[in-house]
């Protein structure tokens, strides 16, 4: 591992780390009625086609940041659309 994957995983600790406590808020309130479902739509498209990109470049910090995001991303769009 480079100093550049180092900086890649670094930058994606920090965006994908900010979906963590709006993920768990929800978790422990069932809320989500002031979230934009087409907000989470647009996200959850966009970072599967950067993890799809990742897989093809063979980009680790890539693939795990988007991975990890759209796997919150999907869970927060899953609930609001259950409790929204």
């Amino acid at each position: 591992m480079n100093y550049i994957d180092l900086l890649g995983f670094a930058a994606a600790l920090g965006t994908t780390s900010s979906l963590v406590p709006q993920a768990y808020k929800i978790f422990k309130t069932q809320k989500t009625g002031d979230l934009s479902l087409f907000m989470y739509g647009l996200i959850c498209g966009g970072v599967f086609l950067w993890f799809v990109y990742g897989l093809l470049i063979c980009s680790y910090p890539v693939i795990f940041s988007n991975g990890l995001t759209f796997v919150l991303s999907v869970y927060i769009m899953i609930m609001k659309i259950r409790h929204g």
